[in-house]
């Protein structure tokens, strides 16, 4: 038996609320599948299990607000027993495994149950969905209850309200025209901005930072950026974001020192290179999910990561995995950002490398003054976990994996 817990989605993270179950007790659940919505200051995230077995019991209710590492549900691993057993121990207020759970968000009716009754729950008329799609449909006017879901225990998809828009969509409700559009859910760009304030406040209180920066001639990755998206489609065309996420994670590579985090007073080295990539959020605020093992990516299969992360991240469909395991943050101002930025460290993490705007400037080359692209990198790191010397090193090393694009 295990528990699975209130994840923490961040270190500015201390609750969440449990907003939509995905599973029910009896489920059988396999690593990756999501089990349920969670809403923090950040947004709704949907919430995966990391083990397999069998949903034996639900441990809190939709709506309840739980403290990071409070059980959410138990799950019986392979080899433990029945779950049938252990799901008939359920509580009053989760309906049991014998019972057909319909796709919906449940409330207790209060004051209607005569003692010594258990209190009852009555399902409301919402279908489960994901946060994405219960998004899109909103914006489209798409009743969910419409809608045959493909999800895990039948939850809507946002790929099921983009398939019902595209065939011209079911019968919408008939308010959905006339309502305005709901601010997103769970997301209060005030208490988003507190929170941000507060871990990295902790961070400048705790971490020793130090700062080198490091400016880099674009000209050769560049052009040859040009020279590869010459013949291909505009969907298939690389960012000079590709090329930096990729030059950073074989740097990372080269330096795990700086790829990890800082727990229990020592460095504890990742087992991956996982990027956490800075995206500003529309309401406002800002993110930084991860992609996974960035290093082995190519810069083709790299650019469509980044591009599916963002958009999910800015119309809420990031996964909670995305959002625990960076193990290094790059952030970057864009072409119409600073000429440079200090990043401040994301705790637990020991290093966030950030660019600014690829500028034109004067640059010597072979002897004469000449016109480059440049683009400044700026290191902010843990001298607890590494000093100067290696920084440096790291940095040099950035440039170098840039000036040979063909080879990333």
């Amino acid at each position: 038996m295990s528990d699975f817990v209130m994840p923490s989605l961040g270190a500015d993270m201390e609750s969440g609320k449990l907003v939509q179950w995905l599973v029910k007790p009896g489920s059988v659940v396999k690593k990756g599948d999501v089990a349920a919505v969670v809403e923090t200051h950040k947004g709704a995230f949907e919430i995966e299990i990391f083990e397999e077995g069998v949903i034996s019991e639900l441990c809190a209710k939709e709506g309840d607000e739980l403290p990071v590492g409070a059980p959410l549900a138990r799950l019986v691993r392979p080899g433990e027993g029945s779950a049938a057993s252990k799901a008939s121990t359920i509580a009053p207020e989760v309906i049991p495994v014998s019972a057909p759970i319909p796709a919906v968000e449940v409330e207790r009716t209060a004051g209607t149950v005569a003692a010594p009754s258990p209190p009852l729950i009555q399902p409301s008329s919402r279908p489960k969905a994901s946060p994405a799609a219960r998004r899109k449909a909103g914006e489209l006017g798409i009743d969910l209850n419409t809608l045959k879901g493909t999800g895990l225990d039948g939850s809507v998809t946002l790929a099921d309200v983009e398939l019902a828009a595209a065939k011209g969509g079911p019968p919408k409700t008939p308010s959905s025209a006339a309502a305005p559009a709901a601010r997103r859910r769970g997301f209060d760009p005030d208490e988003m901005r507190l929170a941000i304030a507060a871990a990295m406040s902790r961070s400048k209180r705790e971490i020793p930072h130090y700062y080198l920066t490091n400016t880099m001639d674009m000209s050769r990755p560049l052009a040859w950026l040009e020279s590869f998206n010459r013949q291909r489609k505009p969907e298939e065309r690389l960012l000079p974001a590709a090329l930096l996420l990729k030059a950073t994670a074989l740097a990372l590579r080269e330096h795990p020192q700086l790829n990890g985090f800082w727990e229990d007073g020592r460095f504890r080295p990742a087992d991956g290179v996982h990027i956490g990539w800075a995206i500003s959020l529309r309401g406002g605020g800002l993110i930084a999910p991860a992609i996974h093992e960035v290093d082995t990516h190519s810069l083709q299969s790299l650019m469509a990561a980044l591009r599916d992360l963002v958009g999910r991240a800015r119309s809420g469909g990031i996964r909670g995995s995305e959002m625990m395991d960076p193990t290094f943050t790059v952030t970057s101002v864009g072409d119409r950002g600073a000429e440079s930025v200090l990043g401040v460290i994301y705790p637990p993490q020991v290093a966030i490398l950030g660019f600014g705007r690829v500028i034109e400037r004067p640059w010597v080359a072979d002897g004469s003054v000449t016109s480059r692209p440049l683009i400044t990198a700026s290191l902010a790191a843990d001298h607890r976990a590494s000093d100067g010397h290696l920084g440096g090193l790291f940095l040099a090393a950035v440039d170098r994996f840039l000036q040979e694009p063909e080879d990333l």
